[in-house]
């Protein structure tokens, strides 16, 4: 696609192919009458920091400019021999998008080369600006892209820098629509830490790290039965270390050894002025024991405001939560209302399960067909706690993102996916994707929810896809526990799917298993002890289903693509995927004979389900009418979660 200098690709010349073309070659735009700009563009790579053998986001931003930036090209080089870029994703803010332009040349493109160490990212903006009223040009204060970068496993501590040959024009440029502004970059610094440094570097009271607890619950403890010695430890703000900002106590209760991490809550708020985006604990040495952060509610609320992160980095795992999930100002109501910010504790907690979650993981595995646990199970929790009250956060409003460490010399290529338990001691599909590391391999799970989430590996084949166009989704997603067989080794995979079954299908993929409040909805045909009651209420309370205007769902019914596409168009707000506005619409629409066939209520949904490639019609025809088989639901779903990132 993109290459680096002397290794141009062709261009397809289209119009948006001959914009790109006139970016990438040394035809660039020539200044025009009028002088240069007296302020240079400012471009910022965010500095950050991150564990040997994880990955950390590194965002890119425009922070000033003159005139709004109508295309850029740059090739950013990296250190191959420390990191590897894993993916480039453009901003959500809409003026940037991956979408197919004329003849699908993409606004936005880019490509890695891990071996020689670069990343070349091109975008062009495609809009016609007589005919719009948001331009997509580009100004100031706005997010360019994102790098998601990982530390090679075996990176020494220390400092690296993403760098950018800035006298060469084909690594570094900035158009408006007149002429080509001087721009500047500054930050790119990514502090590595390595296993074993960083937090605290004590080693912990030895003991069992499976507890002896027989609630189902996580437990982070606020007491010890052993005196909890304090030192001063490192953390890291925006990549910045940030010497004896914390305080680090280990404690032991049955056996059971914690580290908490205690935040100077006033030192971090102070860097708020200064654009505070991610606070990391990087808290390794511990092993299998529990690790937990701990920040006062006015740290919480001002990090919320500023968009913030708090990253809890740990040999076990590591969580990467958005101040603004936490949902202070609820939290606080709950607890009573009057509650000082400053006395309320947030904790958030890494914790390997106890035996009684090993054994409820093992046998829920024992009584799947072909079934391997692969990684001990481990807790994400965050509560409050206020003078002896505590509230726990457990949902969210986006999904969030955890990494389970596989110990070393697992092979991530043995995971088919994450489960997460279920109070009845049953497990079910998480989102989950596999990083391959050096020396570790992680596992990267994205939630809803909090809880106890294991690895498993639980590979599926069935007779009759074995030939099928279908295959690779429908193993896949059966491998994740999404879809199931029809029995006798068999899936079926052109037989059509109800709405009961595609609903199903969708909310498992999505990892969505109880509805998101007690508000509930009757329909006159969904019966209480019906096997998709559970799900049509899950359905509801996330906002994918509604229903026929005579109060009744026809579960039973077989689903049209209009319909189903109606559903994953909803879903897509969820996975935080942009759907196809007015214009779009006509114009995606358009390219299919049938398209008149697509009736008005349906007509932005399957336009935007079409915008994010989860659908392509077959011989020009959209077919909207017609059923949907059970072998396109496996398609159509695989597509959502992998364009969305979540595997």
């Amino acid at each position: 696609m993109l290459q680096p200098k002397n290794k141009r690709a062709k261009v397809k010349k289209t119009m948006s192919g001959l914009i790109m073309l006139t970016l990438l070659s040394s035809l660039i735009l020539p200044g025009v009458a009028g002088a240069i700009p007296a302020v240079k563009s400012q471009i910022e790579f965010s500095n950050v920091s991150v564990q040997a053998g994880q990955s950390v986001k590194v965002p890119v931003k425009l922070t000033q400019n003159e005139y709004p930036i109508n295309a850029y090209n740059m090739q950013i080089d990296y250190d191959k021999s420390t990191l590897e870029v894993v993916r480039i994703t453009p901003a959500a803010s809409g003026n940037i998008t991956s979408s197919a332009t004329e003849e699908g040349v993409p606004d936005f493109q880019y490509q890695i080369n891990n071996a020689e160490g670069w990343v070349r990212i091109i975008w062009v903006n495609s809009k016609d600006l007589s005919q719009v009223e948001d331009t997509g040009l580009i100004d100031a204060d706005q997010a360019l892209f994102e790098m998601e970068i990982k530390a090679k496993s075996n990176a020494a501590s220390g400092t690296t820098k993403l760098t950018v040959d800035q006298n060469d024009k084909e690594h570094w440029r900035f158009n408006n629509l007149e002429y080509s502004p001087p721009a500047l970059l500054t930050g790119g610094t990514i502090t590595i830490t390595a296993a074993s440094s960083g937090g605290n570097s004590s080693s912990p009271s030895t003991g069992s790290s499976g507890g002896g607890g027989s609630s189902p619950a996580p437990s982070v403890p606020t007491t010890s039965s052993t005196p909890a010695p304090t030192k001063g430890v490192d953390i890291y703000v925006n990549g910045q270390k940030q010497e004896q900002s914390a305080t680090a106590s280990i404690s032991t209760i049955d056996n059971k050894v914690t580290t908490t991490i205690q935040v100077d809550n006033n030192k971090v708020i102070n860097q708020v002025g200064n654009g505070l985006r991610t606070l990391l604990l990087p808290v390794t040495g511990t092993g299998t024991n529990s690790v937990v952060g701990e920040l006062n509610g006015r740290l919480v609320k001002t990090m919320e405001g500023s968009n913030a992160q708090v990253v809890i980095q740990t040999d076990t795992g590591t969580y990467t939560l958005p101040a603004n999930q936490i949902k202070v100002d609820q939290v606080v109501r709950q607890l009573g209302g009057s509650a000082s910010l400053e006395d309320v504790k947030f904790q958030i907690a890494i914790t390997p399960s106890n035996d009684a979650k090993k054994a409820a993981i093992a046998a829920a595995a024992s009584k799947m067909n072909n079934t391997t646990v692969i990684a001990a199970p481990v807790d994400f929790e965050v509560k409050a706690v206020y003078k002896g009250q505590q509230v726990d956060v457990n949902r969210f409003n986006a999904y969030v993102e955890r990494t389970i460490t596989l110990p070393k010399d697992t092979d991530g290529s043995k995971i088919t996916t994450g489960v997460v338990l279920q109070a009845d001691g049953t497990m079910l599909h998480v989102p989950t994707k596999v990083i391959k590391g050096t020396t570790n391999d992680a596992a990267v799970i994205n939630s809803l929810t909090n809880s106890t989430y294991a690895l498993i590996y639980h590979p599926a084949t069935f007779t009759d896809v074995s030939n099928h166009w279908s295959r690779t989704d429908v193993e896949d997603l059966a491998s994740r526990l999404v879809v199931e067989g029809a029995g006798d080794n068999t899936f079926a995979p052109d037989r059509s799917i109800t709405r009961a079954e595609f609903t199903a299908v969708l909310l498992r993929g999505l990892g969505l298993h109880s509805p998101e409040s007690a508000v509930t909805t009757t329909f006159t045909d969904v019966n209480a002890d019906s096997w998709y009651e559970n799900e049509v209420q899950t359905a509801i309370s996330y906002g994918l289903i509604s229903g026929y205007t005579d109060n009744s769902f026809r579960p039973n019914d077989e689903i049209s693509r209009a319909e189903a596409m109606t559903i994953v168009a909803r879903a897509m707000k969820l996975v935080d995927l942009a759907k196809a506005d007015a214009s779009e619409t006509a114009n995606l629409l358009g390219a299919y004979s049938d398209s008149g066939q697509v009736q008005a209520w349906a007509a932005e949904s399957v336009a935007s389900a079409i915008k994010q490639g989860l659908v392509q019609g077959a011989d020009g025809k959209l077919m909207a009418d017609a059923d949907i088989s059970r072998a396109q639901t496996a398609a159509i779903v695989k597509r959502l979660l992998a364009k969305a990132g979540l595997i």
